[in-house]
């Protein structure tokens, strides 16, 4: 399961946000790109618990540790047909 250490070697990092005054007249992306580099340091910070507290966090039941191990591995597809196991829209409810 990715690297049982990875979330003491990297801290939590999330994408950035377009400045609100950009941002106003428009309707375009609020977060700026992420490097998939950045997604895969952010994947391996999955601590692998005996009991994944992210699964009953999670109103939609996702499997997040399978998840990330995929996304940490880049399987993108496992990674897509994980999410979609649980999620018929898994493309925009990981958004809200």
């Amino acid at each position: 399961m990715g690297d049982p250490k990875g979330f003491m070697k990297a801290t939590r990092e999330l994408p950035k946000s377009r400045p609100p005054e950009e941002r106003i007249d428009d309707y375009r992306e609020i977060y700026l790109p992420f490097p998939i580099e950045k997604t895969v340091v952010q994947a391996a910070r999955c601590m692998d618990c005996g009991i994944p507290f992210c699964h009953s966090g999670c109103p939609l039941g996702n499997i997040i540790p399978e998840f990330n191990d995929a996304v940490y591995r880049e399987d993108w597809l496992l990674a897509y047909e994980i999410l979609a196991s649980t999620n018929n829209f898994p493309e925009f409810t990981g958004r809200i």
